[in-house]
């Protein structure tokens, strides 16, 4: 039989990674993480500040830089964040479009009837015309 480390620990009624241990360890794991996130938020504060005192053209581009920096961390949660506005985005596009080609359909409709009535009013004037121009022409005698 092979002893691990937890019954060696476990027969000499020593435990090194009790319970107070594991959450130190994810305190301290946060403690990190917030500290990088201050430490680089205080290094784009200076080189922005040195940057605007030295050279105000080169701003633009370390506000680039730190967005560059900042996006990996931020980029999934404005994602998920932004889904349910894009989708709501997307359904009243689709809504606006369905309207528009109902619209558009009915103009048409509207304008084919109005041409159908036309040509009828042409056709009957222009059958009226075509009867009384023999009986009233000059040459015929």
């Amino acid at each position: 039989m092979v002893a691990t480390k937890a019954d060696h620990e476990a027969q000499n009624g020593s435990n090194a990674a009790g319970p107070a241990d594991a959450a130190a360890d994810v305190t301290d794991t946060s403690d990190e993480t917030s500290e990088n996130l201050v430490a680089t938020v205080a290094t784009i504060g200076v080189v922005g500040v040195g940057v605007a005192v030295f050279e105000a053209a080169l701003l633009p581009g370390v506000v680039l830089g730190a967005a560059a920096v900042l996006a990996p961390k931020f980029v999934p949660q404005l994602g998920s964040a932004l889904k349910p506005l894009f989708k709501s985005t997307v359904r009243g596009a689709y809504k606006i479009t369905q309207k528009t080609r109902e619209f558009v359909a009915e103009t048409q409709e509207h304008v084919q009837d109005i041409v159908a009535e036309v040509d009828a009013e042409v056709d009957k004037k222009g059958a009226s015309l075509t009867e009384a121009a023999p009986a009233a022409a000059p040459g015929a005698k």
